[in-house]
Order: C-alpha cells, then structure tokens, then sequence
C-alpha cells in the first residue's frame, strides 16, 4: 500500500508517506508556508521512495487540494481528524490524553482520547470548540495534555482535569505521519471514501471577531460539515 498523508490544519505543516512497511515524514513550523510548502515536501518523499504521483491509494490533503488530487486520479480519501493525531504526539501509556489546539478568538478545539491495545485511539468525548474555562472532561485517574491550547490555557485546563497531570506539551502540533496511521487503519477497515463525499468538518462557523464581539470577548462555538 502507498498512502500519502499531509497536515495542515495548525501552523505546522508536514507531510508522511507511507510506502509498504516504510514510513518517510517531512515537518517544519511555518505559518503561512503551507501552501508553498506542501507540494514540495510531497514530491521529495515520492521521489525518495521511487514513485510518482500515480501511485497514490489514498489521499490526506487540506480541503481542497485533498480532494483535486483524489478527483483527478480517480482514487479514494480519508478524512481523519487533527485532533486525533495530535493525541498521538503524546507517549504512549495508559493515562487518558487531552488533545487541545489555541482556536484563537479566547477558545480552543479539544477531545480526549486513550490508546487501545493496538496502539490506536478509543474517543472518551467529541470533538468540540469552547473556551478553557468551559471545558469539561470526562473522569480518568491520570491526563497527558498535547497541543498549543496547553501553552495558551495551561493555568486554566490544569483546574478542568478529573484527574492528575502525568505530563503536558504545549509545543506539539498535528502531525502527517499520525494521520497516516491512522489513515492506513481506515483503509484497512474499508472506510475509505469518494472523493466528493469528503467534506472538511469545521467546529467553528467564524474564523474573526466583529469589533463588537472583540469588546464582548465572545466567539461563535457552532459546528458545521
């Protein structure tokens, strides 16, 4: 199996293909880059593994070009959720992870999870935009927190733990070589999809503040596909 995975949902952008048991990745932290990046990183680890473009089984893209792609080489998509791999950025035990993205606008984007026996992922609540104060989470003994929400909120989300910390990163960004896996799981299990039937899922209508809600310190939680 090929699968080419991209990530572009945080101000990281990174790339991972997976070529039969091999995994190649590439990742840099540049905001605004993405669109100048992705190709680029794309046809390098192509290259290094010796295919072409053709060869693609599966796509993992930013919205549109995800879908462009898969359209044009008349091949199937899988969406997977940025939140669920950035929970495996976390280390691998038994303690619930808390997976939590700066959403900017005084909110984050946030959903817990734990590792299954086969070193996936088992969703303890749904995904959902809100602000730290407003958070809630459901009862685990001990928490990993992983993502840019934890540098922004650390003092607020430490009081909305139902358990103790065991350990806490707010430097970890979503990366491609987790959607890859995480990919590769889906197509194993026939959950790939057409091309046009992969719609982005946003948990935020809004994406700026009026200058009368920037005032108000309010943000729009609604979620949309």
């Amino acid at each position: 199996m090929n699968l080419l995975a991209i990530e572009t949902a945080t101000e990281a952008c990174s790339v991972a293909l997976i070529h039969g048991d091999q995994v190649i990745a590439r990742s840099e932290l540049a905001p605004r880059r993405h669109a100048e990046l992705v190709l680029p990183m794309a046809d390098a680890l192509l290259a290094e593994a010796g295919l072409g473009r053709h060869a693609f089984t599966g796509v993992r893209l930013g919205v549109s070009l995800a879908q462009g792609m898969a359209l044009a080489l008349d091949l199937p998509v899988i969406t997977i959720s940025s939140l669920a791999a950035l929970a495996l950025e976390a280390p691998d035990d038994d303690a619930a992870i808390l997976a939590v993205i700066d959403a900017r606008m005084g909110e984050i984007y946030a959903a817990s999870y734990r590792r299954d026996d086969n070193g996936g992922l088992i969703a303890l609540d749904t995904e959902r935009v809100c602000s730290a104060e407003a958070l809630t989470l459901p009862d685990a003994a001990a928490w990993q927190v992983v993502g840019s929400g934890w540098a922004t909120y650390a003092e607020v989300i430490r009081t909305r733990l139902t358990g103790s910390l065991r350990e806490a990163d707010g430097v970890r960004y979503p990366q491609a070589r987790h959607i890859a896996e995480l990919a590769a799981r889906e197509f194993k299990a026939g959950r790939a999809q057409a091309p046009e039937l992969a719609l982005p899922v946003y948990l935020r209508d809004k994406v700026a503040l009026t200058l009368m809600e920037q005032g108000r310190g309010t943000g729009n939680g609604e979620r949309r596909s």
